[in-house]
C-alpha cells in the first residue's frame, strides 16, 4: 500500500494556486512538499477564479476524472478547497451546503476519499458572513465524516494573517498567510487521511 500510486485533484478557486504568493507555492506546494509519499504522488491543482461553490460543483467531476486513474490500479483523493465567493455572490448559506454535500456524496459513490479546506477570512465587512459559511461547510463534512479544515477561526485575528492579508490589498495572502494555511491543513488530519506517519511539523 505504501508505494500505490496516489493522485490528488485539488479542486477549488484562485487561493488554492496560491495568487499572492511571491514563491508561486501557495498552501498546496508546502502542504506537499512536507508530505513523505514512498512513491511520488501525482498533484493536479485545478482552479476556477472567481468560482462558487455551485460552479464548482458543476464542474468538478468532469475535470477530475481525466487526472484520476484506474481505481483498481491509483488511488485518488479529492482536496475540495472553498473560497468565500459564495459570500460575494450572494448564495444563500443553504445553497452552499447542498452543493458541498453534493460534491462529497458523488466522490463517496466514485470511492473517492475526500478533504475539505473551508475559506480564510478576507474582507472585514465580510467577516460574520465567512465564518457563517465556514461553520456550515463543517457541519456538511462533519456529518459525512470527512476531515474539514477551518482555516477562518484561527485566522480571523491572527496579526501575521491580517498584516500579509492587508500587504496584498485585502484579497489574497503572500508567503506568510499561505504557510498559515499550510500549517493548519498538515495539522488537520491531512497524513492520516492519506494513510501516511505524521511529520514533525514545526
Amino acid at each position: 500500500m505504501q508505494d500505490r500510486e496516489v493522485r490528488i485533484c485539488v479542486v477549488g478557486d484562485e487561493l488554492a494556486t496560491g495568487v499572492g504568493d511571491a514563491r508561486a507555492l501557495g498552501w498546496t506546494g508546502r502542504v506537499v512538499a512536507r508530505t513523505h509519499f514512498a512513491r511520488p504522488a501525482m498533484l493536479f491543482t485545478l482552479a476556477v477564479p472567481g468560482e462558487t461553490s455551485t460552479q464548482l460543483g458543476a464542474r468538478w467531476e468532469a475535470e477530475t476524472a481525466t487526472r484520476f486513474g484506474p481505481d483498481s490500479e491509483v488511488e485518488n483523493r479529492l482536496v475540495v478547497a472553498l473560497g468565500r465567493h459564495d459570500v460575494a455572490s450572494g448564495l444563500t448559506v443553504a445553497r452552499s451546503r447542498l452543493n458541498l454535500a453534493n460534491i462529497l456524496d458523488v466522490a463517496d459513490a466514485n470511492r473517492t476519499a475526500a478533504f475539505v479546506v473551508g475559506p480564510p477570512p478576507g474582507s472585514p465587512a465580510e467577516g460574520s458572513r465567512i465564518a457563517e459559511l465556514s461553520d456550515a461547510f463543517a457541519d456538511v463534512a462533519s456529518r459525512r465524516r470527512v476531515p474539514y479544515v477551518d482555516t477562518y477561526t484561527p485566522l480571523a485575528q491572527h496579526e501575521q494573517w491580517l498584516a500579509d492579508l492587508a500587504q496584498g490589498g485585502g484579497t489574497y495572502p503572500g508567503q506568510a498567510g499561505y504557510g498559515l494555511m499550510a500549517w493548519l491543513v498538515l495539522h488537520t488530519g491531512w497524513h492520516a487521511w492519506l494513510g501516511l506517519p505524521q511529520d514533525e511539523v514545526a
